[in-house]
């Protein structure tokens, strides 16, 4: 009698066990629900470090929630997360950087994981699928950076039981979330020596079998423990769908050398018993510039390697990361400003390639940057509709509201003797502005600053300095416009800024514009020069509700690991909140 009971409740738990497994949909369905989806970048994996030995207790914790903001992003807000859905996305990665909130064992600052919850919460409460991951925990290691994770055997072994820890923590957080929530391993992991495209590219003869062997062994084995430690939380995660990432997310494009598909091929999917509850993950920002002929022979190419190394095993997999290589040399200037008819063909090829294998793919930043998050608005609209429409078809009718469907004024509040505001062109990247084309600038105030303030144009640049130019603002009228012929600034107007003659002070500027010489105008977005902050106010046009939010905007550029540099050599840099490749 006691030998059937029990095996009747050896039934009953087995088919509990079962019932729970079906309750959570399996990966390759999950991928096909995702649709499109967009990154929520430089946000709460934004990071600036000031110690870099990772085997040094001052390493770890050295940030509050102000990390957030550090590289140039407003706090995140629910609006934002609604605006991406009512424009046709279907998921939204939230890349988060723990190493700068946790101590040397891998506990997490309590208030960061409080704040992290937050944002998922934004995600999950719109009805869309959500992927949490580790992200600059990993990276390229410089002088005044170090990342903790690396495709290596023996940091695998240093740190293997502090990367488990993290990731129980943020398991066990998240436990009871439904099907919507999705965990991603670690974000782009590179070798001992930061090689991209494949492991050991950096060393000396572009390829070292030792280095390359331990990378791929590492990161086989940093997937192994996350999915481990993640199933072992029980719960919900016993089925939960989890991603993981070949080596440096790298996705087997390109033909120029033959170690190209390793990450691909090298790659062992982790072992687990539940079925179909793993997506692969990876990243691709191709160049096309010389048009897109040979960026669809790469995609079709690289397609067919996640076919053959991935998809046929019965793995699905998600373009977690993707764009292009963005920037043209000198010119300060994306793909989406200089040649948007091809970029946009580029989008339609390829979310097309990933659609037809059920690859949902994750649109990089862009989109919605800066003070346009917390309006929020799209500073890319047309952009957002055409990677919309490229997945759901020509007739999908999205939602993209922009800034001219808010009134928005600029505060800006002056720390300094002759601070100085932006209100055309920055430090960095200077496109002048020809006098033939455009005459003059209109600045709208609140109020009569008079001699409290003073716009100075910056002209032609001779040798190392700028002819400069200064008018104060009107002092019987709270709208002043400057004339750029008689300025004498040259043939070309190179910056424009907004200085105090007072030092501590506060304006708010409500409008300005470029008058060109047809008399059309050109609106501008104040931003940071130095030795102020700016925030804005804002209200939709149709005045039925106020909205506030305070930006942070930051002009200067930072490295992925949040240093200010003066002068980006070649790689991947930040600034304004924007992510752009320089060559």
């Amino acid at each position: 009698m006691n030998k059937r009971v029990n095996t009747f409740f050896a039934l009953l738990l087995m088919c509990g066990m079962h019932l729970q497994a079906q309750e959570f949909e399996t990966a390759t369905q999950a991928v096909k629900n995702m649709g499109v989806g967009w990154n929520l970048g430089n946000t709460l994996e934004a990071n600036n470090q000031t110690n870099h030995d990772f085997t040094k207790d001052n390493y770890w914790g050295q940030q509050g929630l102000e990390s957030e903001t550090c590289w140039g992003q407003s706090k995140t807000k629910p609006e934002l997360i609604k605006m991406m859905k009512e424009a046709g996305f279907g998921a939204i990665r939230v890349p988060v950087t723990w190493y700068n909130h946790m101590d040397k064992d891998g506990k997490v600052n309590a208030e960061w994981m409080k704040r992290v919850h937050e944002v998922v919460d934004y995600v999950i409460n719109q009805g869309l699928y959500c992927i949490v991951n580790v992200h600059h925990d990993t990276g390229a290691d410089k002088d005044s950076f170090k990342s903790w994770i690396k495709a290596d055997e023996a940091n695998y072994e240093q740190n293997k039981t502090r990367y488990e820890n993290l990731w129980k923590q943020i398991a066990e957080e998240f436990k009871d979330y439904d099907e919507h929530l999705l965990f991603e391993s670690y974000n782009e992991m590179l070798d001992k020596l930061s090689s991209w495209c494949f492991a050991s590219y950096a060393s000396t003869n572009k390829y070292d079998a030792t280095v390359a062997t331990s990378a791929y062994n590492a990161i086989n084995s940093y997937a192994q423990s996350f999915v481990t430690t993640v199933r072992n939380t029980g719960g919900k995660n016993t089925t939960r769908n989890l991603v993981v990432n070949t080596y440096a997310a790298c996705c087997g494009s390109g033909t120029w050398n033959n170690h190209l598909k390793e990450p691909l091929s090298k790659f062992t999917i982790p072992t687990e018993q539940t079925g179909n509850h793993l997506i692969v993950q990876v990243h691709d920002y191709p160049h096309i510039e010389n048009g897109t002929a040979n960026v669809k022979n790469e995609i079709d190419d690289m397609v067919a390697a996640w076919d053959t190394y991935i998809i046929s095993k019965g793995v699905p997999m998600i373009l977690g990361e993707w764009g292009t290589a963005n920037v043209d040399e000198g010119d300060g200037k994306t793909d989406y400003d200089v040649r948007r008819d091809v970029m946009f063909e580029f989008v339609d090829y390829m979310i097309k390639a990933c659609k037809e294998k059920n690859v949902a793919t994750f649109y990089w930043m862009g989109l919605s940057d800066g003070a346009y998050r917390s309006l929020p608005a799209f500073n890319q609209p047309d952009l957002a509709e055409r990677i919309a429409k490229a997945y759901h078809g020509n007739d999908f009718a999205g939602s993209y509201p922009t800034e001219d469907d808010f009134n928005i004024s600029y505060i800006v509040n002056y720390e300094k003797d002759w601070a100085e505001l932006f209100l055309y062109g920055n430090y960095n990247s200077v496109s002048p502005l020809k006098l033939t084309e455009y005459k003059g600038l209109r600045i709208e105030m609140d109020d009569n600053y008079g001699s409290k303030l003073q716009v100075k144009v910056y002209g032609d640049a001779t040798g190392s300095s700028f002819k400069e130019n200064y008018y104060t603002l009107s002092a019987n009228s709270k709208t002043t416009t400057v004339n750029f012929e008689s300025a004498k600034t040259g043939s070309t107007v190179s910056r424009i800024t907004l200085q105090t003659n007072v030092g501590v002070t506060t304006a708010k500027i409500n409008k300005v514009v470029l008058i060109k010489s047809d008399n059309s105008e050109v609106k501008l977005t104040p931003t940071v020069a130095w030795g102020c902050s700016l925030s804005t106010e804002s209200s939709p046009v149709s005045g039925i509700h106020d909205v506030h939010h305070t930006p942070s905007v930051d002009d200067r550029i930072y490295n992925l690991q949040g240093q200010q540099i003066a002068q980006p050599q070649r790689g991947i840099y930040i600034q304004n909140g924007k992510k752009y490749f320089t060559k």
